[in-house]
């Protein structure tokens, strides 16, 4: 198994999650042509990681990129967007890719993303080796956002969690789930968790998403979440955690009132688009009891916050809605 990145939580830390003291991991012109680097997606790849990472040019064009790491905090990022070629079709058009999850299920690396066909969708695609990508059907109709795979098949069939939306900036959303055979033909949604109402849970009263790809634990799969609230200033991300069924994960189980991160340091609340912890990404050891989730700082830069998965769980039991 990959080492993890790693850092003990600090002696004056009260909360269940903590974050990397060197945050931000990457920043926002770590490739000569970016605006940007955030919410972006890791995968344990070969004797270290490899990444899918979204990448705004000065242009503000919206893209992903490969990269690759020896130890998941030091990244070495390709200088020019993946490549798509036709996968399960020959439609790959694409006005824009942002916000990519990866999970390895089965025999390759499979890719989701917020894919540009006449608006907002979730594009699918794949990869053996983080050089060659193929882009498959989109998944849905626009508009649809925050596409995220479960890591295996769940009653014989793929299955994809999601947030229909809107055009622009969505001013609500919900979490659903789909199931495919082929991973090209998408149906049988279901409804899996809404926004709270504002007086039981304010910070994610607005909207919430799917983040990084589920874990499967004892209690149920692990689904770190974001929600989001409308304040004067704005929307507020931060950071949830529910617990699915494991056979009918449209069922929830146990969901977080309060949030695991929310925007606090500098590099949180400050960037382009302030006040944003938006996860898209987790590693996990079972047997060392340890969880890292990367998350887009701002709108502007990618860090990584650590927990023990045992309190993590045990946290979203004692504090569910």
């Amino acid at each position: 198994m990959n080492t993890i990145p790693w850092q003990d939580k600090p002696d004056n830390c009260q909360d269940v999650m903590w974050r990397y003291t060197e945050n931000p991991i990457i920043n926002r012109y770590d490739i000569p042509s970016s605006n940007s680097i955030f919410n972006s997606a890791v995968v344990p790849f070969g004797d270290g990681f490899a990444g899918v990472f979204r990448c705004d040019n000065k242009a503000v064009q919206m893209n992903i990129f490969a990269g690759f790491s020896k130890d998941g905090i030091n990244w070495d990022i390709n200088h020019d967007p993946i490549v798509m070629q036709a996968g399960n079709t020959e439609m790959i058009e694409s006005d824009y890719k942002y916000d990519p999850r990866v999970v390895f299920i089965e025999d390759r690396y499979w890719i989701t993303w917020c894919n540009g066909y006449h608006g907002p969708t979730i594009g699918i695609g794949y990869t053996f080796d983080f050089k060659e990508f193929f882009q498959c059907e989109n998944a849905f109709l626009p508009f649809n956002r925050n596409g995220v795979l479960f890591p295996q098949k769940i009653n014989g069939k793929f299955a994809m969690l999601s947030r229909p939306s809107d055009n622009g900036h969505t001013p609500f959303g919900d979490i659903y789930i789909s199931y495919s055979p082929d991973m090209k033909y998408w149906g049988e949604h279901r409804c899996v968790m809404k926004a709270t109402p504002f007086v039981d849970s304010a910070w994610q009263c607005t909207k919430i998403g799917a983040g990084p790809i589920p874990i499967l634990t004892k209690e149920g799969w692990l689904m770190i979440y974001h929600g989001v609230i409308n304040t004067c200033n704005g929307f507020r991300y931060a950071m949830g955690a529910a617990l699915l069924d494991e056979n009918q994960p449209d069922k929830v189980k146990y969901r977080t009132q309060p949030y695991l991160l929310g925007p606090a340091e500098i590099y949180e609340t400050t960037g382009d688009v302030p006040n944003v912890v938006f996860p898209c990404a987790a590693l996990h050891d079972e047997k060392e009891d340890k969880l890292v989730v990367y998350y887009g700082a701002a709108d502007t830069s990618v860090a990584i916050a650590f927990g023990r998965l045992s309190e993590v769980i045990q946290f979203t039991k004692d504090n569910s809605l």
